[in-house]
This record gives structure tokens, sequence and C-alpha cells, in this order.
């Protein structure tokens, strides 16, 4: 999950799996899949960027198996 703060200042976690889009117009929009919609204070590249930084974490710490 990665946390993002909406416009009132509330820390939220969300599971970036279900993150559908992300617009700037100008506020940044976050949609996910089950349509929910939250407005953040982080730019489209911060949510890019957290997302990126979760995934790189969780897949290092995967076991690499040799091929066979």
């Amino acid at each position: 999950m990665i946390e993002i703060t909406k416009m009132d200042g509330t820390k939220t976690l969300i599971n970036q799996d279900l993150i559908e889009t992300v617009e700037s117009t100008p506020d940044t929009v976050v949609t996910l899949t089950t349509g929910r919609k939250i407005i953040t204070k982080e730019s489209r590249q911060e949510i890019d960027n957290l997302v990126k930084s979760y995934r790189k974490e969780i897949y290092a710490n995967l076991p690499i198996f040799d091929r066979l």
C-alpha cells in the first residue's frame, strides 16, 4: 500500500493495485477500480514514484529461482 495525503491533510493508505488512473486537473485525482475518486496533495509524478518504489521493495524480497 502507498500513503497519500487528502486535500484536508488526512493521510491514508491505498492499495496501489486498485489504481486505475491518476489525473492532474489541476488537482491530482486518483481513480480506483472500484470507482472511488480521491483528490490528493501529491502530484501525478509523486504518485507514480510511490507506486514504483513500493513495487521495487516488494519484488526485491522475492526469492529468485534458477531456470531449469
